[in-house]
């Protein structure tokens, strides 16, 4: 059954409505063609820009729809229903524009956010390297201030868009002070000096391309600077807070296209004289996937409520990314077992969706990382 949702306004509700349009006609035919042959579709970015589905929580005055965040993530889930990656490259899209937005100088806005929210421009977030994973403050990308230009230098690691985006927002040191000596650089993706390894094989959203991305002196005029110098690793932190929410809408939606999939084959499938549906050990298990789709789904728009309201979230974000990604790893491999050996098999699509469950537990931190924020805000209240 599809989800229940409790929207706004009816303006929400029509985005849903359009939202679950498109990804029925242009996302769910796609979907299991393209994983398989490990295919970016930059065309299905440059249709939801159009739609107006990349920008709907930056405001109107640079192409936004200002919708709140509660309305946005649901949006995400939509999509996520019927192809992760895209939903996955919409999260990540949103989190790179958004220290632009939050940021930026008005200048800066003014110039260049039009065409990142428009979908003309498709971004990608480097913040991790590959020593420094899940501790950015240890990071050794440098920045070095030449007098009105920057010059980067550096490898960042596991960037979602890599060789494929259009700008990338870019984390580096400008001194040695652990979390005040990093600054933030919007970078264009044609610059001198930016190269790109082979995309990562990965388990799954194999659509979407996760690459390292090297910067060789590659050189950064001081207009681009989005923030002040030091202010970086807030900026990141601030960005994270949103990217998780974005993290758990994806699995959730993931999670219950699990779960109407794993119904649908439950009430066709008939062993022992009737539907496998109505055999206790099943209807129980079922009952429990769908359990923890709607906990995941009001732990995360809880979060998201809080947001929107103005209200401190850092801790309930991270909440909803454990609770989401974990309920989505176990909805999908109860999937898998409702369809016994067939869910197996890749003729049928949850052994896809379990495959890209796993990796919603480990990017935007780790659920290891996501217990470690909740513990210290625990210690601090």
């Amino acid at each position: 059954m599809p989800a229940e949702r409790v929207l706004p306004t009816a303006e929400a509700r029509d985005l849903i409505a359009l939202t679950s349009e498109i990804a029925d006609k242009e996302l769910a035919p796609r979907a299991a063609q393209y994983e398989a042959d490990a295919r970016f579709p930059r065309e299905v970015f440059r249709l939801l820009g159009e739609a107006g589905l990349l920008s709907l929580p930056y405001p109107e005055e640079f192409g936004g729809s200002a919708q709140p965040y509660e309305v946005y993530l649901q949006v995400l889930e939509e999509i996520a229903a019927r192809w992760a990656s895209i939903a996955i490259g919409v999260s990540v899209h949103s989190m790179s524009s958004y220290p632009l937005a939050a940021f930026g100088s008005r200048a800066q806005q003014e110039q260049l956010l039009p065409d990142m929210l428009s979908g003309r421009l498709l971004g990608a977030y480097c913040l991790s390297e590959p020593h420094a994973g899940s501790d950015p403050g240890a990071m050794i990308t440098q920045a070095i201030d030449r007098g009105g230009e920057y010059v980067l230098s550096g490898t960042k690691a596991w960037v979602t868009h890599g060789g494929q985006a259009d700008f990338y927002t870019v984390f580096a040191r400008t001194s040695e002070s652990r979390t005040e000596g990093i600054s933030c650089f919007l970078v264009d993706g044609a610059m001198p000096g930016l190269s790109f390894g082979a995309p990562e094989h990965k388990m799954g959203l194999t659509g979407s391309p996760t690459t390292i991305v090297n910067f060789d002196d590659v050189l950064v005029g001081s207009d681009r600077l989005t923030g002040s110098v030091g202010r970086g690793f807030a900026i990141a932190m601030s960005a994270l807070d949103s990217g998780r929410l974005g993290v758990a809408a994806c699995a959730v939606g993931l999670a219950q296209a699990a779960l109407d999939y794993a119904v649908s084959y439950a009430k066709e499938r008939h062993q022992f004289g009737k539907p496998i549906i109505d055999h206790q050990g099943l209807g129980f298990l079922l009952a429990d996937m769908a359990a923890g789709v709607e906990s995941a789904r009001a732990t995360m728009l809880e979060a998201a409520r809080r947001r929107d309201r103005g209200l401190p979230f850092s801790r309930q974000a991270s909440i909803a990314k454990l609770v989401a990604t974990d309920a989505a790893m176990r909805v999908t491999t109860d999937a898998v077992q409702v369809l016994g050996g067939y869910g197996y098999t890749r003729d049928y699509p949850v052994e896809r969706y379990m495959r890209e469950a796993k990796v919603m537990q480990i990017f935007e931190g780790t659920n290891q990382i996501q217990r470690m924020v909740i513990g210290r805000h625990l210690a601090r209240d």
